[in-house]
């Protein structure tokens, strides 16, 4: 999820207010004597956009979809296998043509059915360019995309080809080339539904979103706290076990981690590095440490002509090898990371397309190597490396200084790289989509289904939505387009698995290591879950 990107608050300035609330709002956790009704108070970040299905492709607003929003599919909060949800029926003979049964009886919290209408409006809204959707690329599959988001002019059209309501909990889909694994994608926010008060008052909306999850939205305060509510209603089987949560913001993920020791908080999501040494005596054992479907890169602004030289792929190879993963993975993570040898994750398995290994020597820490290398491609542009990322969450300052400390020892030179921070994440994000950065910035990526092709085609194709370095390659391309039009799920892989190959060999950026889902959590809430996404399943969470 463009991001994994996926900060957390404090301030009371009210930007953005959904309703009426004091600073801080809410209340305590607990309250419930164990009947449902207690509220979850949790850590948080402002997410950068606001909070469409199509426009949410970052953790912190993600966060909020999951809540809120139900799609077609769900994946499986254990094994984050796809499920269905909304979805009777997905039927088809060719992988390209698809037919689509949206189940009966199911409503938004504002007492609107949900039917087949629901997703076509909500999809053809998430496609059109003159929506400025930041997930508008997961639509790119589906034909007349190009005329209703074309690369460059305005649309020649209005909505997809490709989608027709057949009825009144039907629909069909068909797309531009053969993709076997479509249905796989259809649990992810973008191609949740939106009711018809979406687009009869978008800027009401857009104010309290109303979607048809297990919660609604009670009030936001941008900077401080939005407060969710379990909606009694709710028709799916997976029902809020608690009476909301309370999203606060935090800028500083020490201070929420201080809150939750001292009793102003039931669960933290991103415990800092600092206190991984400690957290289990702080917390009596109530931390969770799983792998997760996340990797931490290092990507390159190759819209900066100094960094897409003939040679620049030395370079990068080079800065890869000065990197010592095993050292800060250890001392800095304290082993909730692994170091990465190829550009997607272990949670996908050998069969899922997981190749350990692939990145080879490239990966391994060489300093002679690195030092030969970096010279070879022509030396650091500007003389020295300033690695972007955001200061208020996640720890990123500690891994960047080391990852810094291991480049300037291994070329000899204690300035060829430095940190470049930037406040917060929203505002960082900013920088990345407005293509300022100017040196290697770290691009996190949470997958936002489990499936090989969501860890290349959106971070590397030409123009996807989450390809923030710019990079493009046609070999790349070309297989990309191959492995989606493959009917046959193994041989899909292989040539996803020959795609990540053309990444490596020109490393379009430098994989780091692969993360674990971390989270601690007080004595006043139980049941507590991470998904393979790494995001709280807060549903789940019961209060005492």
């Amino acid at each position: 999820m463009r991001g994994a990107t996926h900060a957390k608050w404090a301030v009371c300035a009210v930007a953005v207010t959904l309703a009426a609330t004091a600073c801080g709002g809410g209340g305590s956790s607990g309250g419930g004597g164990g009947n449902g009704s207690g509220i979850v108070r949790s850590s948080w970040g402002d997410p950068q956009n606001p909070l469409e299905p199509a426009n949410t492709n970052e953790v912190q607003g993600g966060k909020v979809m999951d809540m809120v929003f139900r799609g077609l599919k769900r994946y499986n909060s254990k094994t984050g296998a796809a499920e269905d949800m909304l979805a009777d029926k997905i039927e088809t003979t060719d992988s390209i043509n698809f037919k689509i049964t949206v189940k009966d009886g199911w409503t938004f919290s504002n007492g609107e059915k949900v039917t087949a209408q629901s997703f076509v409006d909500a999809w053809n809204y998430g496609a059109n360019l003159k929506n400025n959707q930041k997930n508008a690329y997961f639509f790119g599959q589906i034909d007349g995309y190009d005329k209703v988001h074309p690369d460059s002019g305005t649309p020649s059209a209005t909505n997809l080809s490709g989608l027709k309501v057949t009825g009144p909990l039907t629909f069909s889909v068909k797309l531009n080339q053969k993709f076997s694994l479509w249905p796989d994608t259809l649990g992810y926010a973008a191609f949740a539904p939106l009711p018809k008060a979406f687009f009869d008052n978008h800027a009401a909306w857009v104010s309290k979103p109303v979607g048809n999850g297990p919660y609604t939205i009670d009030n936001y305060t941008k900077g401080s706290q939005m407060s969710l509510r379990k909606w009694d209603a709710y028709p799916g089987t997976d029902k809020a076990q608690n009476g909301g949560v309370d999203l606060k913001v935090y800028t500083d993920n020490n201070t929420a981690y201080t809150d939750l020791t001292a009793g102003n908080l039931d669960l933290v999501d991103d415990v800092p590095a600092s206190q991984l040494k400690n957290v289990n005596a702080d917390l009596s054992g109530r931390y969770i440490n799983t792998p997760a479907g996340i990797i931490q890169t290092l990507a390159f602004p190759f819209y900066d002509p100094a960094w897409n030289k003939a040679d620049s792929d030395k370079v990068r190879k080079g800065l890869s090898m000065a990197i010592n993963r095993k050292q800060i993975t250890e001392t800095i993570f304290q082993k909730t990371r692994t170091p990465a040898s190829d550009w997607t994750s272990p949670v996908l398995g050998k069969d899922g397309g997981f190749q350990d290994g692939l990145c080879g020597g490239s990966c391994d820490y060489n300093p002679t190597e690195a030092k030969k290398l970096v010279q070879e491609g022509g030396g650091i542009p500007g003389g020295q490396v300033k690695i972007g990322y955001n200061a208020d969450t996640g720890s990123h300052k500690e891994w960047v200084d080391a990852v810094c400390n291991s480049i300037n020892n291994a070329l000899g030179n204690d300035k060829a790289c430095v940190g470049l921070p930037t406040g917060t994440f929203a505002d960082f994000r900013n920088k990345i989509t407005q293509k300022k950065m100017t040196g290697p910035f770290r691009a996190g990526w949470q997958m936002d289904y489990p499936l090989i092709q969501n860890f290349l085609q959106p971070l590397y194709y030409t123009n996807a939505s989450s390809n923030d370095g710019k990079w493009s390659n046609k070999e790349f391309d070309k297989l990309v387009d191959q492995a989606n039009a493959e009917s046959d799920r193994a041989k899909a892989v292989k040539i996803f698995q020959q795609a990540e190959g053309v990444v490596r060999d020109n490393m379009a950026a430098i994989p780091l290591w692969y993360q674990n889902g971390s989270a601690g959590y007080s004595d006043k809430v139980s049941n507590v879950a991470l998904n393979p996404f790494s995001v709280p399943v807060y549903n789940e969470i019961k209060v005492s």
